[in-house]
């Protein structure tokens, strides 16, 4: 390989990481965010650990 080639590989390489690193987000995860307590909360005196 010419050495004009390796240097484009290597420039595509370094690049590539560079926009995947400081690029959009491509994750597809739901938002979340802070859920509220919809469950009844224990007893007085019921607790696993007295």
């Amino acid at each position: 390989m010419s050495i004009l080639k390796q240097l484009d590989r290597v420039v595509q390489y370094f690049s590539g990481a560079f926009v995947r690193i400081f690029g959009p987000s491509d994750d597809a995860y739901p938002a979340t965010g802070l859920q509220p307590f919809d469950g009844t909360p224990m007893k007085k005196g019921k607790s696993l650990f007295d």
